[in-house]
């Protein structure tokens, strides 16, 4: 599993997405309407206008920053943080133009990704709820083309964890590549190939378990089962060391009863592709800063 530290993103990674982000949204003709606007500077808050959980900070900042580098942007809440409704998230100073272009592309990225983390702490308190639960909540592969790696700092900002980051991190056999192969026969070439790489199988019924226990895998993606399904494969794979993972159409109401199965994590894909944005504004204030305050 690729573990990164902290919540932010590299900051290559960042860079890169404000900028084709503002290159869709500016254009080679730049902001037609900001350009009209009196000249100075003025003072905005970010606030939020939802109940949630705040992701996205670098990606906020470094759009005011390629816009215009003399904007300043004064945070007032941190990533994982929880916010409230009227709740000042960061303070911005700069040129009206400047602030006012920059408007709208920060703004994506921060209810986006926010939205993000509001939906994995909702799925991680509600696992938490379980009984003797211990399961931890993973995202997937089912992310914005382009934004997995932001998508996914959102989800450790909610108090999830990542599952693989791509198709190069770990072996991972799907019920489409055992169509063409055992599971004993893909394990095997696995470690020929790969002997220090993490090999997942993934299982939709009891009787593959049994055979990926068997070829020595190291985890077990237990697909589409119900909950007392789950309950005896976890049962059927005591005394293993091999970690148990569960997927397939858990919702919020349904992700407490998995957790009290015993597996390992619960992966959710609605968390980064179905999650809706959290409502965030930019408010700008009716007094310009003044020369001498700038």
């Amino acid at each position: 599993m690729l573990t990164v530290p902290g919540f932010d993103p590299p900051v290559e990674v960042v860079q890169a997405a404000v900028k084709l982000a503002l290159a869709e949204d500016v254009g080679p003709e730049g902001d037609l309407t900001s350009s009209l606007v009196p000249p100075g500077s003025i003072t905005a808050e970010i606030t939020a206008r939802d109940a949630g959980r705040l992701a996205g900070r670098a990606c906020a900042s470094e759009v005011f920053r390629q816009v215009d580098p003399s904007v300043t942007v004064e945070w007032h809440a941190a990533d994982g943080d929880p916010v409230a409704p009227g709740q000042c998230l960061a303070a911005v100073v700069g040129p009206r133009a400047s602030v006012l272009t920059a408007e709208r592309t920060a703004l994506n990225f921060l209810s986006h990704l926010s939205g993000i983390a509001t939906e994995v702490s909702r799925y991680v308190a509600a696992a938490a709820s379980a009984d003797e639960g211990r399961a931890r909540i993973r995202d997937t592969r089912k992310t914005t083309p382009g934004l997995r790696v932001l998508e996914k700092a959102a989800v450790r900002a909610g108090g999830g964890d990542n599952h693989r980051m791509g198709l190069s991190e770990w072996v991972m056999f799907k019920d489409n590549h055992l169509a063409g192969m055992s599971i004993a026969d893909g394990v095997a070439a696995a470690r020929r190939s790969w002997p220090d790489r993490i090999v997942y199988v993934e299982c939709d019924r009891i009787e593959q378990v049994d055979e990926a226990l068997a070829a020595g895998a190291d985890a077990l993606l237990l697909d589409n089962m119900a909950p007392d399904a789950v309950q005896a494969c976890v049962a059927q794979a005591a005394g293993h060391d091999c970690l148990l993972e569960v997927s397939g159409g858990i919702t919020l109401e349904t992700v407490a009863e998995y957790a009290a199965t015993g597996v390992d994590f619960i992966s959710v894909g609605r968390i980064t592709n179905s999650a809706p944005v959290l409502d965030i504004a930019l408010d700008v204030g009716n007094v310009p800063v003044s020369a001498e305050e700038e």
